[in-house]
C-alpha cells in the first residue's frame, strides 16, 4: 500500500509540475502580458438579475456570482461600447457542476432582439472529477441560425485559481484570449456582410441552470445539494468607447466621436497576434479544441465565409466537426505508470518545440 501511495503522490506532483510548465511556456510563446487598467465593480457594472446572489468584496474590486435553488445571478456593464477589449479574471466553482453554465459575453439583445450581435465565452460544468469545458461563439445581426461555436478543454484546472479571459472586438478582427494566449481569431472580410458584429454591445457575466443541454446534452442536471455554485470575478477591464446605442443608430451621435478610441484599441498589443502568439494558438487548437463548426460539413457543406481551413486542424476532425476516434495517439491515452510519464514528456517536448 505504501508503494502505491508513493506512486500516486509522485504522479500528482508530476501533473502539477506539468500544469505549471504548460502555463509558463504558453506565456512565453504567446503575447507578453498586456498592460491593462482595471476598474472596480461599481465603476463599470450594475446587477443584471438576482441582486441577492451577487456578493461584492469590501474594496469593490471583486464580485461573486451565486447559483442556488432560488436563482442564478448576473451583472452587466453600465455602458454600451462601440468596439473594445473586455476582460476579467475568473475562478469557476468546483465539485459537482453538471448543468451549470458560467458565461462571459458581449451582447445587444435587449436593444436589437431580432438582429442582435453577440460574442460568447461559455464555461460548461461537469460531473465531479471531470473537467470543465468551454466554448466560444459569434453572432452578427441576428444570425443565430448560423451558430459559430467552437469547444475546447483547458490546460489547467479553472476551479483552483483565477485565470484571465478576454474578448477583443474591433472593426477588423475578433480575438478570444485565455491568460493572454490567443485561442481563436475571426478576421472580418466582405463576404461576411452583416454577420460580423457591428452594433454597440454591453458586457455580461452570468451563472445559471442549463440542465437542459449543458452536460451530455442534458443527461446530467444541476444537483442543488451541492449549492451554492460560486463563480468569482476580479480584475475587471472595460476598454472601449461608451455610446448610447439608440442615438448612434439614429444618427444623432456622430460616428467620429469614437474614431480616436477605435484607432487606439486597434493599435494595442492585444489587437494583433505576434508570431509567438500564432504558434501558441496553433498548438492550443490542435491539442485542446474538440469541436469546430468550420469542419462540420453536416451543418455547413460550404464553410461560412470567415472560416480559414487549417490542414493540421482539419485532419483531426471528421465531417461532424468533432475529433476523429483515434486522433489522440495511444501513448497520450495511457494513464498509469511509465505510460503517463512518457505522455508528460511528449507534451513538454511539443511545447518546447513551439517556443
Amino acid at each position: 500500500m505504501t508503494g502505491g501511495t508513493t506512486t500516486t503522490n509522485n504522479n500528482l506532483l508530476l501533473l502539477l509540475y506539468l500544469s505549471v510548465l504548460i502555463t509558463t511556456l504558453f506565456a512565453v510563446v504567446s503575447n507578453a502580458a498586456f498592460n491593462l487598467s482595471t476598474i472596480t465593480f461599481d465603476d463599470g457594472y450594475t446587477p443584471l438579475f438576482a441582486d441577492f446572489n451577487i456578493k461584492k468584496s469590501d474594496d469593490g474590486r471583486a464580485a461573486n456570482l451565486h447559483l442556488n435553488k432560488y436563482a442564478g445571478s448576473g451583472f452587466i456593464s453600465s455602458q454600451y461600447y462601440d468596439y473594445g477589449f473586455f476582460s476579467s479574471k475568473i475562478k469557476l466553482p468546483g465539485d459537482y457542476t453538471a448543468g451549470v453554465v458560467v458565461a462571459f459575453y458581449t451582447s445587444n439583445g435587449d436593444v436589437w432582439e431580432k438582429t442582435h450581435d453577440e460574442l460568447d465565452i461559455e464555461f460548461l460544468g461537469n460531473l465531479k472529477g471531470k473537467p470543465w469545458r468551454f466554448q466560444t461563439n459569434m453572432y452578427g445581426n441576428g444570425s443565430t441560425s448560423r451558430g459559430r461555436e467552437e469547444r475546447y478543454r483547458l490546460w489547467f484546472d479553472p476551479t483552483k485559481d483565477f485565470h484571465q479571459y478576454s474578448i477583443l472586438w474591433t472593426r477588423k478582427n475578433i480575438i478570444f484570449y485565455v491568460d493572454n494566449v490567443p485561442i481563436r481569431e475571426i478576421v472580418r472580410n466582405e463576404a461576411m456582410g452583416s454577420d460580423y458584429p457591428s452594433k454597440p454591445m454591453s458586457l455580461y457575466a452570468t451563472i445559471w441552470d442549463a440542465s437542459s443541454w449543458a452536460t451530455a446534452g442534458g443527461k446530467y442536471k444541476v444537483k442543488y445539494e451541492f449549492e451554492p455554485f460560486v463563480s468569482e470575478f476580479t480584475d475587471f477591464v472595460l476598454d472601449g468607447c461608451p455610446v448610447d446605442p439608440i442615438e448612434q443608430v439614429a444618427g444623432t451621435t456622430s460616428a467620429s466621436d469614437c474614431t480616436a478610441k477605435k484607432d487606439e484599441i486597434e493599435n494595442k498589443d492585444y489587437s494583433q497576434i505576434t508570431p509567438g502568439g500564432q504558434k501558441a494558438m496553433k498548438w492550443f487548437r490542435e491539442k485542446y479544441m474538440y469541436y469546430s463548426y468550420c469542419y462540420d460539413t453536416v451543418r455547413y457543406p460550404v464553410p461560412p465565409p470567415e472560416c480559414v481551413i487549417v490542414a493540421s486542424e482539419q485532419e483531426k476532425f471528421k465531417e461532424t466537426g468533432r475529433l476523429k476516434f483515434g486522433s489522440i495517439p495511444k501513448r497520450q491515452r495511457r494513464r498509469k505508470g511509465r505510460g503517463r510519464r512518457q505522455s508528460n514528456n511528449v507534451v513538454v517536448k511539443e511545447l518546447q518545440a513551439n517556443m
